[in-house]
């Protein structure tokens, strides 16, 4: 039997894209199971900018810098809460929001221009291919794959059900 406190986290994948308003109100589930789970769940943004959204993939980019600079998810929150801004702004919003963050906006200029965490999007979306995303935002967890695209009813108490099972050690 394993002393929980040293166990492992559960990891909860949640893949979005930070031009999807779906995504902007799945932000209440994260936030909700953060409260429950604290550090013993794991909620790892993974990137799958869908090509009708024009500077999703930048704001992916972005994102990255931002968990760089040490800002990931206050960063990835900003930008969520600016969807219709980021459709109208693009890229100078994605480094307005880092300078109102107290980030280096030039190094997120920066960033942009040079394509450093390309390489980073790449693969999180090419996985999510792999495995069967098709919109966002869809939740992994346990290798179950959770739809959130089109309706996201339901779907915390079904993530919440998984990681209470895991975290009992019922796995």
């Amino acid at each position: 039997m394993s002393d929980s406190s040293t166990a492992a986290p559960v990891v909860l994948d949640v893949w979005c894209e930070l031009q999807c308003p779906d995504c902007h109100l799945a932000l209440t589930d994260v936030h909700a199971l953060r409260a429950r789970y604290g550090d013993r769940l794991e909620i790892r943004l993974r990137h799958f900018p869908l090509e009708k959204h024009k500077h999703a993939y930048a704001a992916a980019q972005a994102a990255e810098e931002a968990v760089v600079q040490g800002s990931g998810w206050s960063y990835i929150e900003a930008v969520l809460a600016r969807t219709d801004g980021l459709g109208a702004r693009g890229e100078k919003l994605l480094v307005e929001v880092a300078g109102e963050l107290g980030l280096d906006a030039e190094e997120f200029d920066t960033a942009l221009i040079d394509g450093r965490h390309m390489l980073i999007v790449d693969a999180d979306q090419a996985e999510g291919k792999a495995i069967g995303v098709t919109g966002t935002p869809t939740y992994v967890i346990d290798g179950e794959r959770l739809d959130g695209g089109k309706s996201q009813e339901g779907l915390r108490e079904r993530i919440e059900e998984i990681a209470d099972r895991l975290l009992a050690g019922e796995g």
